[in-house]
């Protein structure tokens, strides 16, 4: 595949993902529970296929820009925050205070993975 569907494929999971977990932190606090969560289905589908489309198309560019085993260090970076976006969604549906905490860290997380990809320090 031409490397413009790879970099739509990774930037529409990315979309997907936040869109995700605004809604279940968003839900989380206002005092929603797991049981009045009537998208709960379409958050879970939604995370769920933004992590594929993430990992594909990330992997897909690594793929067109040459690079393989052994990664660099931004790579592994990289890897770390999609894992860490992986399980915290499960937190961020449990409470309003981790909610809370998780809506500022989830953007911090957003802008590492940005720096690493655009800058690639090491």
């Amino acid at each position: 595949m031409p490397y413009a569907v790879y970099k739509v494929m990774h930037l529409l999971g990315i979309l997907m993902l936040f869109l995700a977990y605004g809604g279940v932190i968003n839900h989380a606090i206002n005092g929603g529970t797991k049981t009045t969560n009537i998208w709960r289905f379409s958050s879970a589908v939604t995370h769920g296929l933004g992590l594929l489309l993430t990992l594909v198309g990330g992997f897909g560019l690594l793929a067109k820009i040459g690079i393989s085993w052994p990664w660099p260090g931004w790579v592994i970076v990289k890897v770390a925050i999609w894992l860490l976006l992986a399980v915290v969604v499960g937190l961020a549906a449990r409470s309003a205070v981790l909610g809370k905490g998780l809506w500022w860290l989830l953007l911090l997380l957003g802008a590492l993975a940005a720096y690493m990809a655009g800058v690639k320090p090491f």
